[in-house]
C-alpha cells in the first residue's frame, strides 16, 4: 500500500474516531433515544429524517408533506431539510428511528467535511500532514461545531465544498481531463449540494462567479497568452456542468419555486439582519449572543461554543504572516481574497452602511441568505491557505537552516536533522494556527445530549389513532419549542398536526388563521411572562384557526419526565383555555386532556363562539388555582378538576363526547 493511501486511512479512522468523540454522550447513553435535543431545532431535523422515509416507505413524493402544516402541507425544498443526508440514510431510519439517523449523521458530517478536505488539499502539497492539519481545521471548524450545536446539519454538511473547489480548479487551471469529464463532475456536484443546502449553492455560485472574474483578469494583464490556452477548455467544461446541474435540477427547482406550499420573499426577516459576524467575533473565543439565545430557548443544555466566525488570532496570524512570507505564491493571495470577501460579506446589517449584506437584501433568492453563513467558504479558504503554509514551512526550513548556521554544519545534521527541523517548524506552524482554536472549543464538548422523551399519551396512544387524525398539540410547534415534531416523528408521522416549525411557522405566513396563531403561540411559549386574555375575540380567532387547520383533535400532555421549558408555559392554563375555546369537557386520557372531534356536534352558545360567554381572565387563573394537580416534584398532572371548574362558567356547556380509546391505551 502506498504512502498516500495509509494516510488516507488515517485520516478517515481519526476524523471519524472524532466524530464520533463530539457524540460521546449521545452513544455512550443510546443513539436511538438520546440526542441534543428533543425540541427547537432538532426537534425539526428528527421530523425532516422521518418525513422522506415515511413518504418513500408509502411510494409517496419525498419533496412534500401535509404531515405538517395541514391542511396546506410543507414544501421540503424551501426548508432547510438536508434530503441530500436523510434520503441516503433513510434505511438507518426504517430500522433505528429517527434519533439513531440524526445522530448518525451529525457523527458522519464533520468527518467526511475533514475527509474531502484533506483529498483535496493532497493534491496541492506534498507533506501530507499539512493536508491532514488542513482537513482537521476545516472538518471541525468553529463553524461547523456551531453549526452542530444546534442541530443545523445544512450548515455543518460542508463535505462537497472541497469537492467542488477541486473540479473548478481542474476545470480553470490543471485541464489535465477531458472538459466533458470535468463539466459532468461538476453538474454532478452542483445537483447533490442543492439537496444538503440551496443557500450554501447560491453563495458558492456568487462566490465563484466572483472569483472566475477575478482570475480571468488577473490573466489578462499577467499572462494573456496562456488565457487564450486556457479559456476554450473551461468554457466547455462550465457549459456542460450548467447543462448536466440545469438538467438534473430542473424539476427540484421548479418544485421549490412553484409546488405546492412553496415560499415566497424573504424567509426570515428578522433573523437576516442579526444573524452575522462582527469584529470581535472573528478573534474573540465567545459566544455569539444572538445564536446563545437561540441554543437555549431550543433546551440545548450544553455551554454555548464560540462563534462559527472565530478564526483567532493564531490562524489570522499565520494566514497573514505565510501570505508575507511566499508573496509570490498567487494561491496565498487568491484564497486570502476570497476569505477577506467572505468575512466582508458575513457582517450583518448592524455593522455599518458599507457591509455586503444590504445589497444582497434587494436580490431575488439571495436575500435569504444569512451573512455569517458565508464563512462557510471563509473557513475553506483559510483551511486551505493554512494547508499550503505547512506545506512551504517544511519544504523551506532545511534551507533556511543551511544558511543560518552555514553549509558546514548543515552537513553535520544531514538530512535527517534537516528534515527534524522542518517537521518541527510545521507543526510549530500548525500549532500556532489550531491550538487557540482547540482550546476554545474543548472544554465545552462532547456536546451535551438528553433523551427524547414522548409523554404518555404521545407513546401509548398516539401511534394507534385512526387514518385522518389531525392534532393540535401542546406546546404548539410554531411556538419555538417545537416539541411535538419530535413526538410526531418518533411516532413515524402516524397523523397530522397543526402548524409546525421553520420558515412557514410564523406569523405573517398564517393567512387567516393568523389572530388564532399569536394567542396560541403566547399560550405555549414556555418563557412568556403572560397567558393571553380570554377575550371573546381571542377564544374565537383560536376556533377559527382550528376550523381553518381542520383540526379534529386537541391533545395537552404535560410529561412528568420531559424538561420545564418543554412544557409550555402552563399546562393547566393551556387546559382552562382550550375548554373555552371549544365549549366542552375534555376527557383525561394516558395522562393527558384530550378534545376529539372538536367541531363535531357544536353548539352555538359554545364559550368559544359565543361573546356571552361568562369565562373571563379571572375565572380561568382561579381555576387553575384551586384545582390545578401536581406531583411531589411541582410537574403538572392531567386532571378534571380545572377543565369542569371552567365549564361551570360556561353557558350551556354541553356533555363531554369521550374520545375513542385504542385497547393498548387504557384511559385514565
Amino acid at each position: 500500500m502506498t504512502r498516500r493511501r495509509w494516510w488516507g486511512l488515517l485520516a478517515a479512522a481519526s476524523y471519524l474516531g472524532l466524530g464520533f468523540a463530539l457524540w460521546a454522550h449521545a452513544w455512550a447513553d443510546g443513539p436511538g433515544t438520546h440526542t441534543l435535543c428533543g425540541c427547537g431545532d432538532p426537534a425539526l431535523f428528527l421530523w425532516f429524517f422521518q418525513s422522506p422515509a415515511t413518504s418513500l416507505a408509502h411510494l409517496q413524493n419525498p419533496f412534500y408533506s401535509t404531515a405538517m402544516f395541514h391542511p396546506t402541507g410543507i414544501n421540503l425544498l424551501d426548508q432547510t431539510s438536508v434530503l441530500g443526508l436523510t434520503v441516503p440514510l433513510t434505511p438507518v431510519t426504517w430500522l433505528f428511528g429517527p434519533v439513531a439517523s440524526f445522530n448518525v449523521a451529525c457523527t458522519l458530517v464533520p468527518a467526511l467535511t475533514a475527509l474531502t478536505m484533506f483529498v483535496v488539499l493532497g493534491r496541492w502539497v506534498r507533506w501530507l500532514p499539512a493536508a491532514y492539519l488542513g482537513g482537521l481545521l476545516y472538518g471541525f471548524s468553529p463553524f461547523v461545531l456551531a453549526s452542530l450545536e444546534y442541530g443545523h446539519l445544512m450548515t455543518a454538511a460542508l463535505l462537497l465544498l472541497p469537492l467542488i473547489l477541486a473540479v473548478l480548479d481542474e476545470i480553470l487551471l490543471r485541464q489535465r481531463h477531458s472538459a466533458r469529464r470535468a463539466g459532468v463532475a461538476l453538474g454532478l456536484l452542483v445537483f447533490a449540494q442543492f439537496f444538503l443546502s440551496t443557500e450554501l449553492l447560491v453563495m458558492v455560485v456568487i462566490l465563484s462567479v466572483l472569483s472566475v472574474a477575478v482570475l480571468v483578469v488577473t490573466a489578462y494583464v499577467v499572462d494573456r497568452e496562456r488565457l487564450r490556452v486556457l479559456a476554450p477548455h473551461a468554457g466547455v467544461a462550465l457549459g456542460v456542468g450548467a447543462l448536466v446541474g440545469g438538467v438534473l435540477l430542473a424539476y427540484p427547482i421548479l418544485f421549490a419555486l412553484t409546488g405546492p406550499a412553496h415560499l415566497s420573499g424573504v424567509f426570515w426577516p428578522d433573523i437576516a439582519t442579526l444573524d452575522g459576524t462582527t469584529r470581535s467575533l472573528l478573534v474573540d473565543p465567545v459566544p455569539d449572543r444572538t445564536l446563545s439565545v437561540v441554543a437555549a430557548y431550543g433546551g440545548y443544555a450544553g455551554s454555548p461554543l464560540p462563534s462559527g466566525s472565530y478564526l483567532g488570532w493564531g490562524l489570522i496570524a499565520v494566514v497573514a504572516g505565510g501570505t508575507a512570507v511566499w508573496f509570490r505564491d498567487r494561491r496565498l493571495w487568491f484564497y486570502g481574497l476570497v476569505l477577506a470577501v467572505c468575512v466582508v460579506c458575513s457582517f450583518d446589517l448592524r455593522t455599518g452602511p458599507w457591509v455586503p449584506a444590504r445589497l444582497f437584501a434587494h436580490i431575488p433568492l439571495v436575500d435569504n441568505i444569512l451573512p455569517q453563513r458565508f464563512m462557510a467558504v471563509g473557513f475553506l479558504a483559510a483551511a486551505v491557505m493554512a494547508g499550503l503554509i505547512i506545506d512551504r514551512v517544511r519544504a523551506r526550513a532545511p534551507a533556511r537552516l543551511g544558511m543560518g548556521l552555514g553549509m558546514g554544519l548543515r552537513r553535520g545534521l544531514g538530512g535527517l536533522g534537516g528534515n527534524l527541523v522542518g517537521i518541527s517548524g510545521a507543526l510549530g506552524v500548525g500549532a500556532v494556527a489550531l491550538a487557540p482554536l482547540a482550546v476554545s472549543v474543548i472544554p465545552d464538548l462532547p456536546f451535551s445530549t438528553e433523551a427524547v422523551v414522548l409523554p404518555r399519551w404521545y407513546e401509548t396512544v398516539a401511534p394507534h389513532l385512526p387514518p385522518g387524525r389531525v392534532l393540535l398539540s401542546y406546546p404548539v410547534a410554531f411556538s419555538g419549542i417545537q416539541v411535538a415534531l419530535a413526538w410526531q416523528a418518533v411516532n413515524h408521522m402516524a397523523y397530522s398536526q397543526a402548524g409546525g416549525a421553520g420558515p412557514e411557522g410564523t406569523s405573517i405566513r398564517a393567512g387567516r388563521a393568523a389572530p388564532g396563531f399569536d394567542v396560541l403561540s403566547v399560550l405555549s411559549l414556555g418563557f412568556s411572562l403572560t397567558e393571553p386574555s380570554a377575550t371573546p375575540a381571542n377564544l374565537a380567532s383560536v376556533n377559527g384557526a382550528l376550523r381553518i387547520w381542520k383540526v379534529n383533535t386537541v391533545v395537552i400532555a404535560p410529561e412528568p419526565l420531559g424538561l420545564a421549558d418543554q412544557q409550555g408555559h402552563d399546562p393547566s392554563y393551556a387546559a382552562a383555555y382550550m375548554t373555552a375555546v371549544l365549549g366542552r369537557l375534555p376527557v383525561v386520557q394516558a395522562g393527558a386532556w384530550v378534545w376529539d372531534d372538536v367541531h363535531v356536534g357544536r353548539r352555538s352558545g359554545s364559550a368559544g363562539g359565543s361573546a356571552g360567554g361568562t369565562v373571563t381572565d379571572s375565572v380561568l387563573q382561579g381555576c387553575v388555582l384551586r384545582h390545578e394537580t401536581k406531583t411531589r416534584a411541582g410537574v403538572v398532572t392531567a386532571s378534571m378538576g380545572v377543565p369542569r371548574c371552567v365549564a361551570a362558567h360556561v353557558d350551556q356547556a354541553p356533555t363531554p363526547t369521550p374520545a375513542p380509546t385504542p385497547a393498548s391505551a387504557p384511559a385514565s
